[in-house]
């Protein structure tokens, strides 16, 4: 029979697709269509009046793809189905459950759901008075964790082994308590509560099995245990089923994803069919190789190769840098020498091409400085900006202050960080006067006229932070600038205020660590006068902020899952940062080598890899080595920096000349 619809699927693609009996185990590696197999296969049993779309449900892992695939299957059907079908995180679905069945969980209509916040409140609440921030965060992981694993309070309390789970185990009971009497639930309640009211209630799961006749789920890897159990509740021995996953790409066992639930498929449910997606749509064909190898390290029950009939592309380069300074400044002025070469005449760079890769948020400071000194725009995913955390701007606005008694907007913000009981009528009032006499906001808080005509608290606060910004300004003639923000974080009180407002030592250590890096931010040649170092803030903090789409992105690995680039560049390949120390220590080298594996597949046409020789530690220089996952690429695959002296030298020439024609586009602006 021939199925138009089908035209343009490889052949694992359309078995998978055709395949509607039964369960079925689709091991779809990086870039093999997986997306449009799901789509193509709720378009099909639709289509054959298989299943009309209101039994049928698929489940992704966030709300951002959950999304996505709603609009992918929107496009693809026609009429109301796609209003019908059910397409939404695992957790969207338990509340569903949990909303229809609220009764049979002894909760009453209009519950409540508390978030992480309310969750935490209540376990502080709970625990003996005065226990610390470390303490309470553990005891929540500890719940969550036995919630995850489908405990109920009981269970936990039988499972507890030692002393410090059986404390969690009754702390666990009595918070379930107040979530009870607070007619509440919290996350991971959304789905142990319908894991329990299916395994234990015939009626309810015949309902929920008539409600939804065919699963699909999406990155089944990343289950953990009580996701895959309401799996298994709802397909039922039938197990009329699809799961799509990638046992290379499974990186969150850490939040308690459990990989080995792709292997107790075959062992729950016999009859299961495995077809595999090896195609590759994404990448060239070094990536690929590259990534082929590295993979190879770990074991596997069911091993893919991917391929691909794309070219064989440029190598991989592979960059040793000094330090984490030197790196993203070679990072950046790459991606400006490529942005350049891929502009098309008369175009715009295409900076939403390139992606930057890291193991940890932190790593992101030294790359957006460099971005921002050669105007390159850029957007951080999965975390603030470092120029947008509310420390950071709070600093700046007193740099920018003492550079320029003329900025207003500076001025209402350093007056009121930190707070000295300066109001908003006061400011307003200020405003007033300053206006009147012709004054910047800052020059007239100085002025003992207007004082006068202010309340004594306002005129004496206003005095205070008056005072402290003319000792500043002195010092700004003799002190070097790193030496002169870091005064100012103490002298300020901004790093008082910062130690009162947050809720614990390494909060608030995490925090400071900011405002020390801005200090960092600065250091390096005397510069004499606070107008010189407003000319070095307006470029630091000058970035072309662009059309959100076309900007250079800057996130994590993990981030990354599921994102594709046409460049690629991964930093900090070191041993202890990737892998990761506290993975080497847990013997957790399998879901580090997938996490690179992760990195590098996110690169359609061009790889970079870099690493540095040393670090900073706490005052002390750190000698780094390469990671060991770069020792299991395929060296014929790899460009390394001085292996080819000619290329080497060609590069430097090249790259110096879009340097200067850089320099001077920003000096002709």
């Amino acid at each position: 029979m021939h199925h138009p619809s089908l035209h343009g699927l490889n052949p694992p693609q359309r078995s998978a697709v055709l395949h509607t009996e039964g369960p079925l185990l689709v091991l779809a590696g990086a870039g093999s269509g997986k997306t449009r197999v799901i789509v193509e296969k709720i378009a099909h049993l639709i289509g054959t009046a298989r299943y009309p779309a209101k039994r049928i449900a698929a489940i992704t892992f966030t709300n951002k793809s959950a999304r996505e695939m709603r609009e992918r299957v929107g496009k693809r059907l026609k009429g109301d189905a796609a209003q019908e079908l059910t397409i939404c995180t695992f957790h969207a679905l338990g509340l569903k459950i949990v909303q229809i069945d609220h009764a049979k969980l002894g909760l009453r209509r209009g519950f409540s759901i508390f978030d992480a916040d309310d969750s935490s409140a209540q376990i502080k609440d709970l625990l003996p008075h005065g226990s610390k921030p470390d303490v309470i965060d553990a005891m929540k992981q500890l719940i969550s964790r036995a919630k995850n694993a489908g405990l109920s309070p009981e269970q936990a309390t039988e499972a507890a082994g030692s002393p410090r789970e059986r404390e969690a185990a009754a702390l666990y009971t009595r918070y379930q308590q107040r979530l009870s009497a607070f007619n509440a639930v919290d996350f991971d309640d959304l789905i142990r509560l319908p894991v329990q009211l299916l395994e234990n209630d015939i009626d309810a799961r015949d309902a929920w099995r008539e409600r939804i006749g065919y699963l699909l789920v999406d990155e089944c890897q990343d289950t953990n245990d009580a996701q895959y159990r309401l799996l298994k509740a709802i397909a039922g021995d039938a197990g009329q089923f699809t799961c799509v996953g990638d046992d290379d790409q499974s990186i969150y066992a850490w939040r308690g994803a459990n990989p080995d639930n792709l292997l107790a498929l075959g062992t729950d449910y016999p009859a299961l069919e495995i077809i595999k997606l090896e195609q590759n749509y994404r990448c060239s064909n070094r990536v690929l190789r590259s990534a082929n190898a590295l993979i190879a390290n770990n074991p596997h029950e069911h091993p893919k190769t991917l391929w691909s009939d794309a070219a064989d592309g440029e190598r991989i380069c592979v960059w040793e840098c000094r330090d984490a300074a030197h790196e993203a400044d070679k990072v950046a002025a790459e991606i400006q020498f490529v942005a350049q070469k891929a502009t098309p005449p008369n175009g715009t760079p295409p900076w939403g091409e390139f992606c930057i890769l890291f193991r940890g948020n932190h790593q992101s400071r030294a790359l957006e400085k460099a971005l921002q000194l050669l105007r390159i725009p850029y957007h951080l995913s999965g975390g603030t900006a470092f120029l947008d955390r509310g420390e950071v701007k709070d600093a700046l606005a007193w740099l920018r202050l003492l550079a320029n008694p003329e900025d207003d907007a500076a001025f209402l913000r350093a007056v009121q960080s930190p707070n000295r009981g300066v109001g908003a009528g006061t400011l307003a009032k200020l405003g007033e006067l300053a206006a009147q006499k012709h004054l910047s906001l800052a020059r007239a808080a100085e002025s003992m006229a207007i004082a006068q005509q202010l309340p004594a608290r306002a005129a004496n606060a206003l005095q205070g932070f008056s005072s402290i910004l003319h000792g500043l300004r002195s010092d700004a003639h003799t002190l070097p600038p790193a030496e002169l923000v870091r005064k100012l974080n103490e002298r300020s009180g901004l790093l008082a205020a910062l130690q009162a407002s947050c809720s614990n030592e390494a909060q608030f250590k995490q925090r400071r660590r900011n405002l020390d890096e801005l200090a960092d931010w600065f250091d390096g040649p005397k510069t004499s006068t606070p107008g010189e170092l407003a000319a070095a803030l307006a470029l630091l903090s000058h970035a072309d902020k662009g059309d959100a789409g076309n900007q250079v992105r800057l996130m994590s690995m993990h981030a990354a899952k599921g994102l594709e680039f046409r460049f690629v560049f991964i930093v900090g390949v070191e041993d202890g940062n990737l892998p990761h120390e506290a993975s080497l220590e847990e013997g957790r080298l399998d879901e580090e080598r997938r996490l690179f594996y992760v990195g590098i597949t996110r690169a359609k046409e061009r790889l970079w890899l870099s690493y540095a020789k040393e670090a900073q530690r706490w005052g002390d220089k750190l000698r780094l080595s390469p990671s060991r996952f770069i020792e299991e690429l395929p060296s014929a695959e790899l460009q390394r920096d001085g292996t080819d002296p000619e290329a080497d030298a060609q590069r430097k020439v090249e790259r110096r000349n879009a340097s200067l024609a850089n320099i001077r586009a920003m000096l002709a602006d």
